[in-house]
């Protein structure tokens, strides 16, 4: 099954992790939103911080390898790593998807 999964990261380490994503095979793609706002409850008190967001798009079989390496190299503590199914999806575009998103080395 296809899934989206959005992650919220400063702007100067949105561009590496996509890209180390990417060449890990862990997913198909990734979107990188510049000028997110963002507040959230902290350590007891609200705060914010100017983020950009990620949509990366994988298969559900590779969530836990794509969150590990998340989590890895990610400067958050506690990143935002939230996946949604994508039950609506073109026939042709989940093809490539799948055929993109292969963690296995030994099928490239």
């Amino acid at each position: 099954m296809a899934i989206a999964v959005i992650v919220t990261i400063p702007k100067d380490s949105a561009e590496n992790l996509a890209k180390n994503l990417l060449e890990e095979k862990v997913c198909a793609c990734v979107n990188v939103i510049h000028g997110i706002n963002s507040y959230f409850w902290w350590e007891g008190k609200i705060d914010e911080a100017h983020e950009s967001l990620l949509i990366i798009k994988t298969k559900e079989s590779l969530f836990h390898k794509l969150k590990n390496m998340i989590k890895n190299n990610h400067p958050y503590s506690v990143p935002e790593i939230i996946g949604f199914d994508i039950s609506q999806v073109d026939n042709e575009y989940l093809r490539w998807l799948n055929t993109q998103a292969n963690a296995d080395p030994t099928s490239h």
